[in-house]
């Protein structure tokens, strides 16, 4: 019985060859683009599965009462972690993480390398999974300039030398450390990165602001006893921080491993619900779509051709076939071209993978011999096949013997009405997806060309390295004497990242209880300038004044009674009506009754830093350059880059020749800052081209059939007169009106859904009416493209032909 069905099956797939291969090729390109979509979605789902205690283990988050609302950070007081597993009962162990990876210079031998790390506690290798493939655990940080680094990191410093334990590494060109372990690689699907692992003690003793409760600088991670919910020790947690500083406005909690990757999002203090978690809904679910559109595509064809097997199925039932039968041969044909499809959708995958990879910037692989990947192949094949052939199978098995033998014509009123539909359902799908890729892309322009207040483009950020800052005069004006180079100046945190921030500032009418976050930023005289920022009131620094500082944070010259300061056009709001020129604020100190006073000279328009889409918070600068750590160079426009990156690249070697010259284009980090949405925007491109791909593939073979079925129509009207404009007018009118309803019954409901996701940006467009317009004549264009080749090849065929039987 099962040989003469695949006789049977594989007879009709070989006699219909040209629709067999539409339906195989349209499946295998559905099931390609769902396979590499589910490979993606399956990588940010298992994100840090490897960490056995990956149930047990939580970042602290904070959140902090502002005056406009609840603020949710990472940030965590620096002697935080030992009180917490001293104190609360439920904590297994801690961890001290620092925020900002330390990009250090490492000098091995004669050679330099740079290498990107963190400080971190021994109980790092105890809480998380980390396997030593050199080296203990135990003992690695038992000698405090310790390094741990990884086998990728081992291979960068050493090269191909087997044993790196022992070895010594020159960091800084300061200090020796010693290499105590190597970490096997971290996957690629992890939320901690790293090249190395220093002692955090080196950092703690480095960072007196590090040693208060009343400074958040440091990642606290916490490991809970087996049994111990997070609910329990939130409660305790609640008002820690509040017990250890009177008055503080911030509550910590736990937030779990499991969590990190994809619902990261909080507002108003509270958990959305959303994050990235959102991203890999909506690719899965456009996986599906594309899958269905492939499947829509076989019923349809599988339908259209009905009349073709008509006198095949009554010639069957009268030899006693049943409908069972009938109905087991054509889901074995379904289900055959679904597996020969998954097969060629495996070849297509291996094809595309690596440009795929590049697209989403991830190290996917197929995992063939892996038992899920199989399954799930099997699965998608296995649906798609019943999918695709189900209504076909039920219908062509229900004709009647009888009339098909006596020639009379199979009733095709309900296929045809349904094949309408799901071309309906295809093209309104496909409409749906090119108007969300316009909608997508122009947010994202409309973000990136925002005026964001300071000049990204041509601006160099550097690490200040060795003697960059104590040379910095001297570096300064040999840059300026390459001609390539406009102004240089130093900082503390990146123009377009969040830095420091404080709630402890006071000025004259600010509400008693009042909590305002205002971010700090220490700068040079030159800041202002080279960022390529605005002053509207007051003036810019001068070099009179910096304000030269001890180690113990006092001003050098005692007669010094004020800073100087400039503040951003928010922070002058706050500070009353009128100009904030010559006002005044409080600063504490680090020690008990240590305050600052503050005067401002200058008010810079508002500039957009942190969150591309939201308001940026006030910030005050300070003339303070001996506290920076990076250094600013603004290339003059329409330089020459590369001319001038040599340039610069030649004062740094003259002046600071023991650090390799390692730098960063700001515009490239606001790039960085949209790499989710420019993902969203590329991927939505790529399927909505194979939506209507796959759609036009199907709409080829519908258009195909219906100029055979009405060959002798055309025949006659030919020999009539009319003309191959007339009848490619005829055979395409159908269809195209089938392409305008699918576009009235997308257009609202595209617009319902990309209005919903405008809403989760503070920064949005609005949605434009001539998006739907474009969307809906491109679509009729394609489809007119698709259906032309067939009518046209239809009404250029020779009328004596096709009428000679006549």
């Amino acid at each position: 019985m099962l040989t003469t069905h695949f006789k049977a099956t594989t007879r009709s797939l070989w006699k219909n060859k040209t629709y067999s291969f539409l339906n195989i090729f349209g499946l295998a390109i559905g099931m390609a683009c769902a396979g590499l979509i589910f490979l993606w979605v399956e990588d940010e789902m298992t994100f840090d599965n490897f960490h056995e205690k990956q149930d047990r283990l939580y970042i602290t988050k904070v959140n902090s009462d502002m005056d406009n609302g609840v603020s949710t950070h990472t940030s965590t007081p620096g002697v935080m972690g030992p009180a917490l597993k001293a104190e609360l009962p439920g904590i297994a162990n801690t961890c001290r993480y620092t925020e900002e990876g330390a990009s250090l210079l490492f000098t091995v031998g004669d050679k330099p390398l740079y290498a990107t790390g963190r400080y971190a506690e021994a109980s790092l290798f105890d809480m998380f999974t980390l396997p030593f493939v050199q080296g203990n655990p135990k003992t690695a940080f038992t000698q405090l300039y310790s390094l741990v680094i990884t086998e990728k990191t081992a291979r960068k410093f050493f090269g191909t030398e087997k044993n790196a334990l022992g070895k010594t590494v020159r960091v800084n060109r300061e200090q020796d450390y010693v290499v105590t372990g190597v970490l096997k690689d971290l996957p690629a699907n992890s939320t901690l990165r790293f090249e190395w692992i220093a002692p955090f003690e080196i950092y703690y003793r480095k960072s007196p602001w590090a040693q208060r409760w009343d400074n958040s600088c440091l990642t606290t991670f916490v490991e809970l006893k087996p049994g111990v919910t997070a609910a329990s020790v939130d409660k305790l947690l609640y008002n820690y921080i509040k017990q250890k500083v009177p008055g503080a406005n911030t509550h910590p909690f736990l937030f779990n491993m499991h969590n990190w990757r994809l619902y990261g999002e909080f507002r108003n203090g509270k958990p959305t619900g959303g994050g990235r978690i959102t991203y890999v809904r909506l690719f899965a679910t456009i996986a599906w779509i594309i899958l269905f559109i492939a499947c829509i595509n076989f019923m349809n064809l599988a339908t259209a051709r009905s009349e073709k097997r008509a006198r095949e199925v009554g010639v069957r039932k009268v030899l006693g076939v049943g409908k069972s039968g009938l109905v087991l041969q054509f889901m074995s044909e379904a289900l055959a071209m679904a597996f020969i499809s998954a097969v060629a959708a495996v070849l297509i995958m291996a094809l595309f993978l690596p440009a795929f990879n590049t697209l989403v910037q991830k190290e996917l692989v197929l995992g063939l011999r892996q038992p899920l990947h199989i399954a799930a192949l099997l699965g998608i094949a296995l649906v798609s096949g019943i999918v695709a052939g189900s209504y076909p199978s039920f219908y062509l098995s229900s004709f009647n013997p009888v009339a098909v033998l006596k020639g009379l014509q199979a009733k095709t009123g309900s296929a045809a009405f349904i094949r309408k539909g799901l071309v309906i359902i295809q093209f309104t799908m496909s409409i749906m997806l090119i108007i969300g890729t316009i909608i997508i892309y122009q947010q994202i322009q409309h973000v990136k060309h925002r005026n964001l207040g300071f000049n990204k483009d041509n601006l160099i950020q550097m690490n200040l390295q060795g003697d960059m800052l104590k040379n910095f005069p001297l570096i300064k004006q040999d840059l300026l004497n390459t001609g390539v180079v406009t102004n240089v100046s130093v900082a503390d945190h990146e123009t377009i990242y969040g830095g420091n921030n404080t709630t402890g500032l006071d000025w004259p009418g600010k509400s008693p209880g009042s909590q305002i976050l205002v971010s700090q930023r220490v700068v040079s005289p030159e800041y202002v300038n080279v960022a390529g920022m605005q002053l509207v009131d007051g003036r810019d620094f001068k070099p009179t004044d910096v304000v030269e500082m001890t180690p113990d944070f006092e001003p050098k010259d005692s007669t010094i009674k004020y800073f100087n300061i400039l503040v951003t056009e928010s922070m002058a709001k706050l500070l009353g009506e009128g100009s904030a020129i010559g006002k005044t604020m409080l600063m504490p100190g680090d020690k008990p009754n240590q305050n600052f006073n503050l005067r401002v000279i200058g008010v810079v328009k508002d500039y957009v830093y942190g969150n591309m889409y939201g308001k940026p918070d006030p910030v005050v600068f300070f003339c303070l350059p001996q506290f920076t750590t990076l250094m600013y160079v603004r290339i003059k426009q329409h330089s020459d880059t590369e001319a001038a990156l040599d340039k610069i690249a030649g004062v740094m070697k003259k002046d600071n020749p023991d650090y390799p010259f390692e730098y960063g284009f700001v515009d490239g980090q606001f790039n960085d800052m949209f790499m989710s949405e420019m993902l969203i925007s590329k991927l939505s491109r790529v399927f909505a081209v194979l939506a209507i791909l796959i759609s036009c593939l199907g709409l080829f073979g519908l258009a195909a059939y219906t100029a055979e079925r009405r060959t002798k129509e055309i025949g006659v009207r030919k020999v009539l007169g009319a003309s191959t404009f007339n009848i490619t007018r005829l055979l395409s009118r159908g269809f195209l009106r089938l392409v305008i309803v699918s576009a009235v019954i997308a257009f609202p409901l595209t617009w319902w859904i990309m209005n919903s996701w405008l809403q989760q940006y503070s920064y949005r467009i609005s949605i434009q009416w001539w998006v739907f317009i474009m969307a809906g004549v491109l679509a009729m264009i394609i489809a007119l493209g698709t259906i032309s080749f067939q009518s046209v090849k239809a009404a250029l065929a020779n009328p004596i032909k096709s009428l000679r039987s006549e």
